[in-house]
């Protein structure tokens, strides 16, 4: 799983930057400062998780697979493709509902990052 999380942090990471470029780019004369800051925010959040899916999968070759490491991962995951995804959909549809899942990305994040702590404070010296 490790390979899984290090490939998803890096596509997260390359997607991360083509989408800011997007909307510090081709957005800006397009949208509302509100709409660019809840896009610039979608990003923000892309990249600190991609970065906590190469911890993971570095933590996962360090101390051996562990269950909470997959679980965070895939929560990290998730979280992104919900919150992120749910932000850029919200941006670009103006249909303002999707933001009320964007709580829900939001969650797994929190998840992810307790059960991170979980498998890292269980880990042996």
């Amino acid at each position: 799983m490790s390979k899984l999380w290090l490939s998803l942090s890096a596509l997260f990471g390359l997607s991360g930057v083509v989408l800011g470029a997007f909307g510090a780019h081709a957005l800006k004369a397009r949208l509302s400062l509100e709409s660019l800051a809840i896009w610039k925010t979608g990003v923000e959040y892309q990249f600190y998780h991609a970065f906590a899916l190469a911890l993971v999968g570095l933590l996962i070759r360090q101390l051996g697979a562990g269950r909470l490491l997959d679980v965070a991962g895939a929560c990290f995951a998730t979280g992104v493709l919900v919150f992120s995804g749910s932000l850029y959909a919200l941006v670009l549809s103006d249909v303002r509902l999707l933001g009320a899942i964007t709580p829900i990305g939001g969650l797994l994040f929190i998840v992810g990052w307790a059960l991170l702590l979980i498998a890292v404070l269980r880990a042996p010296a």
